[in-house]
């Protein structure tokens, strides 16, 4: 029996994909040995195919909400190091990009949280506005590391991204569930073109490997009039970190969707195991988690 929140989610992603094509921007081609090097070189550090747990310099200092004391100091040397091995990485290959799906909110597919008042925020846990509901879970920090790819893998200083994702359960807030407005929000990337969202692990529902979406805009204030897009993508989550996140209470309907949709059988991860989208993650369902991507535009 189909127990997704979601039993139209492929027509969903039909119905965006006239969309995604005027968002999408152009790839370069990439024949013989030396682009596949390339490839190679630009693969995100302690990614797998399997998608297991990494510990890695990409990983923001502060991994949970109960760590939000670490000291500066570690904290600076950790965003540095992040930094670091983003540029490393860098170079002629592309985050891709993905459908934003059918449950963006941005206006483009019915309701626009991007607009609102509250939406720019790093805690994305709560609803804001009618309802200061609150999203339970598993905490969650991402942390995105924006780097133009056609300069040098310059940070994109001053670019905003919009960063949403599924309740423990699978659901979207503004679709699923209306009167709420919680795990979205908007960012403005720092000097070193990061940005960091305080959230709760996603769940799984059935027909998608668990993920979590996101748009990048020029600046915040393009973001926050539902202005031009120049990448619109999604982060996978690691296998690891979804066995023991879905193993614990309140999250039951994710474990019984999880094993349902492999990730080499997702609908937007499927066609490289989300190379260049998954995320690297530390932390442990107990303390919470931290997932970090580095984003080439």
């Amino acid at each position: 029996m189909n127990t997704s929140p979601h039993p139209n989610h492929d027509r969903g992603l039909e119905f965006d994909l006239k969309t995604l094509l005027t968002r999408r921007r152009t790839l370069g081609l990439f024949l013989g040995a030396g682009a596949a090097a390339s490839l190679a070189a630009c693969a995100p550090a302690g990614s797998t195919a399997t998608g297991g747990t990494t510990a890695s310099a990409t990983t923001s200092a502060a991994g949970t909400s109960s760590a939000t004391a670490t000291a500066g100091a570690t904290a600076s040397s950790s965003a540095t190091a992040t930094v670091t091995r983003a540029i490393a990485e860098c170079g002629v290959v592309e985050t891709p990009d993905e459908t934003a799906g059918p449950y963006p909110g941005d206006g483009s597919n019915g309701p626009d949280a991007l607009t609102a008042s509250g939406v720019v925020r790093k805690d994305i846990t709560s609803s804001f506005g009618t309802s200061t509901t609150t999203a339970e879970g598993v905490p969650l920090t991402v942390t995105l590391t924006l780097l133009d790819n056609s300069n040098g893998c310059k940070a994109l200083a001053g670019a905003a991204v919009y960063l949403w994702h599924a309740t423990k359960d699978g659901e979207y807030s503004l679709y699923d569930l209306p009167d709420e407005n919680f795990l979205r929000g908007v960012q403005e990337a720092d000097e070193n073109g990061q940005v960091t969202f305080t959230s709760i692990f996603p769940g799984a529902y059935n027909g998608r490997w668990p993920h979590i979406h996101f748009e990048v805009f020029e600046s915040m204030s393009n973001a926050t009039s539902a202005g031009q897009i120049l990448k619109t993508s999604q982060i996978a989550m690691t296998e690891a970190s979804c066995n023991e996140v879905y193993a614990t209470a309140g999250y039951e309907s994710s474990a019984r969707n999880f094993p349902n949709t492999p990730l080499a059988q997702d609908n937007v991860f499927g066609d490289d195991g989300g190379n260049y989208q998954l995320a690297t993650t530390s932390g442990s369902a107990a303390a919470g988690y931290s997932a970090a991507l580095n984003v080439t535009i």
